[in-house]
């Protein structure tokens, strides 16, 4: 497939995603709406969990089916990359939406949120977040991981209970549901609000995919430097449905429900997916995914406490993507003095390590297949980086095959 080919799928996948988050926005809110829960838990708990479940479940698959290839690096590689890229870039993106929604004459420029619910958020990430990056000390005692991973796996329970705890206000009435609009019998129908979140969150993880597999195809087409394609562009495209979400309600004025879905998304992947790794593999982070880890909690220590004042403005949020910027610029730099970018090749694959670590250390196999030796090599599993780039997972599952 050509270039224009790739562009042009890129560009659909995308027009899914927008579209497929319309239907689930609006179907969330509905939820709310019904079951009369505050802007609070629609934002942190329903949307969050809803759109940043599907993305977890990459670690997951990749440490327990494929942890005998480079699955744990894969694994330690999404599980860190979430929170690092919600709490600089996607924040600093609800900002700019802010911002230029507001010049238009769309939006307030003023912040409409419940200070109390997104400082609370950030408290229970920066927490988490904070012990899980201090478990990197714990990585060769295997006893001690255990009791940290049940420490951050029952920190979410907890937070969730006390979102329901707080008395906040029920949101406004949303636009008619979509699907109401076909069916005509009433927008607050279980009967429609569910299928209609199945579907929007359906087209959501369908579009994601469609996204991300030819922006790799591309990057790789056009011979991007490989730290371009592994710290940049993947991670954005895989972060992408809870961008649009959050930008979608912040160009509406619901500026609870837009930061409550990145905030409550932070809670959610600093406990479960974290507690996961700790528990389940070495956790034994290399300085790039360390210093991620510091950045995300820096960020979210000031968000949190600029809200405390109540002084925190959509450019205070944009800053968040300075940070981002900062971060990679010192990953690209990192690569440059280390010996210069590696570039790919058209149809070359990008490797599953940091540019700054050496390749790793391989075993040659064969095996009989239809007649013929079939050679392949395997890394070897003690001597495998830990800092893997969530554009390794199509490298595991190509492996497996």
């Amino acid at each position: 497939m050509g270039i224009l080919g790739e562009i042009g799928l890129i560009l659909a996948g995308l027009v899914v995603i927008v579209l497929a988050a319309e239907l689930f926005t609006n179907g969330i809110e509905w939820l709310g709406q019904r079951l009369q829960l505050s802007e609070g838990v629609v934002g942190s708990v329903l949307a969050a969990v809803g759109t940043a479940l599907p993305e977890t479940l990459i670690p997951f698959v990749a440490v327990i089916f494929f942890g005998s290839k480079n699955g744990e690096s894969v694994g330690i590689g999404a599980i860190a990359g979430a929170p690092f890229m919600l709490s600089t870039l996607t924040l600093g993106l609800c900002g700019l939406t802010v911002l230029l929604c507001s010049k238009s004459g769309g939006r307030p420029k003023e912040l409409q949120i419940n200070h109390v619910v997104i400082a609370r958020d950030l408290r229970y990430f920066t927490a988490a977040y904070t012990i899980a990056m201090l478990a990197v000390l714990a990585s060769p005692y295997i006893y001690v991981r255990y009791v940290i991973a049940i420490v951050l796996f029952l920190i979410y329970p907890i937070y969730v209970w006390k979102c329901f705890q707080h008395e906040g206000e029920v949101g406004e009435t949303p636009e008619h549901l979509f699907l109401d609009r076909l069916f005509k019998c009433g927008s607050d129908k279980l009967r429609l609000i569910i299928p209609q979140i199945v579907l929007g969150l359906g087209g959501i993880i369908g579009g994601a995919f469609i996204f991300v597999d030819h922006v790799d195809d591309l990057a790789k087409d056009l011979g991007l430097p490989v730290v371009v394609l592994s710290l940049i562009i993947t991670p954005i495209a895989t972060e992408l449905p809870e961008k649009i979400n959050s930008v979608l309600w912040a160009r509406q004025g619901k500026d609870t429900l837009a930061l409550g879905n990145i905030t409550g998304a932070l809670v959610f992947q600093s406990c479960i997916p974290v507690a996961f790794g700790v528990g389940c593999t070495r956790w034994n982070l290399d300085a790039g995914t360390i210093l991620t880890g510091i950045v995300a909690v820096v960020s979210g220590t000031i968000f949190m406490l600029l809200l405390k004042s109540n002084k925190l403005t959509a450019a205070h949020l944009t800053c968040g993507m300075l940070a981002y910027a900062v971060s990679i610029g010192s990953f690209v730099l990192v690569d440059y003095l280390d010996g210069g970018l590696e570039y790919l090749k058209p149809g070359e694959e990008a490797p599953s390590h940091h540019g700054s670590q050496a390749p790793m250390p391989t075993e040659s196999k064969s095996i009989a297949r239809g007649g013929s030796q079939l050679r392949y090599e395997l890394p070897q599993p003690a001597s495998l980086p830990h800092h893997v780039k969530l554009s390794a997972v199509e490298d595991v599952l190509k492996q497996a095959h």
